[in-house]
């Protein structure tokens, strides 16, 4: 028998099980590696490629900045080494992101990273109380 959906000539809905579901593209682009690199870049390119794979295809896109959300705001509300270590990650994928695209990028994109990437560091050394002076 007919559903009333198939009646009025819609397609059934598809059920929302995530291995029916096609995996996303990876993003367009006219190159994925930097040409002619060679040494360190090479090699972070090449190792990189896996889990950025891995995050652009298997991985909804609304985890990575949650997680990197909720990491940083707990490193602000923690006043401990603990906060320090909540910033650790965030440093840590900024960074990664930033290595990998600096090649692309015009001044004021590097001068934004590197801002961001000392606001993090900055932040992580204070947490760990780098900043607290010790009376002799």
């Amino acid at each position: 028998m007919a559903t009333r959906d198939e009646r009025r000539g819609r397609p059934r809905a598809q059920p929302r099980s995530g291995a029916n579901r096609p995996k996303r593209p990876l993003p367009p682009g006219e190159r994925f590696f930097t040409p002619g690199a060679t040494g360190l870049r090479k090699a972070v390119e090449q190792r990189s490629a896996a889990p950025m794979a891995f995050l652009f295809t298997q991985v909804p896109r609304w985890v990575v900045p949650v997680v990197m959300v909720v990491l940083l705001l707990t490193g602000f509300a923690v006043q401990n080494w603990l906060g320090g270590l909540a910033v650790l990650p965030v440093l840590a994928f900024v960074a990664w992101l930033a290595y990998l695209s600096w090649p692309s990028l015009k001044p004021g994109g590097k001068l934004m990273r590197v801002a961001m990437l000392t606001f993090l560091a900055l932040m992580a050394a204070a947490k760990f109380g780098a900043f607290y002076g010790s009376s002799v």
